[in-house]
């Protein structure tokens, strides 16, 4: 059969892809720094749960193999994937629990990262939200998954290389491009996704952000009047 490019990425999941790798990169950097550079990993976590917001909204209102719907997969589609049957597109399977995996660990650091306190001079903005024994368990419950997400990461980057350089099946290429050659006479390109569901998605992520950086506290008192004594 003859191969043939096809749409399978829209624009806006490839940029979540490698916005997300530049920022989740920019936190592990500035946390092994530490001092100073924790101002920076809470920024950019503060920026990666803006991006899980977005691609929870782009998962319902996105564009074809950029919805949960098409890629959450059932007992049928495990078994059929094992047994060498499964066809598609988009996320395999396995790459999909994997992809389920990662936005949901995504979601708890960045969310936990909130509300945490490192002791010394990093607060996260919701920390004035909750009490600071609830912070500090917050703040533990965050560390301690740190190694998960680090495990998780590394077997996603593995299973990425294997697929791409071992079953020559180039999952890298199409997160660039958005294309992908197949030559399934059946297969269709993505469709769906457009500017509409764009805006509603950024207007989404923006009211997240907003609130997430402590748009509905209330204002801190302000500070004692100077005497002059």
């Amino acid at each position: 059969m003859t191969p043939r490019m096809l749409r399978v990425w829209d624009a806006p999941t490839r940029l979540f892809h490698w916005l997300l790798v530049v920022l989740v990169v920019g936190s592990i950097v500035s946390v092994k720094i530490g001092g100073n550079a924790m101002i920076w990993h809470g920024r950019f976590g503060h920026l990666i749960f803006g991006l899980i917001v977005f691609r929870i909204v782009w998962g319902v209102i996105g564009s074809t193999h950029a919805r949960f719907a098409s890629f959450v997969p059932g007992p049928r589609a495990l078994l059929d994937y094992l047994r060498g049957r499964w066809r598609g597109l988009g996320h395999n399977p396995l790459g999909a629990l994997s992809v389920l995996a990662l936005i949901g660990l995504l979601a708890f650091q960045s969310t936990t990262g909130l509300f945490a306190n490192d002791d010394i001079a990093f607060n996260g903005p919701l920390r004035a939200a909750v009490s600071s024994d609830l912070s500090n368990r917050i703040s533990g419950w965050h560390r301690q998954t740190e190694w998960f997400f680090y495990a998780l990461v590394a077997l996603h980057v593995a299973a990425v290389a294997l697929y791409s350089f071992v079953f020559k099946d180039d999952l890298i290429r199409p997160m660039i491009t958005g294309k992908k050659r197949v030559t399934d006479p059946g297969a269709e390109p993505a469709r769906g996704g457009g500017l509409i569901a764009l805006a509603v998605a950024v207007a989404i992520t923006v009211l997240a952000l907003w609130i997430s950086a402590g748009g509905l506290l209330p204002p801190p008192p302000p500070p004692p009047p100077d005497l002059g004594w």
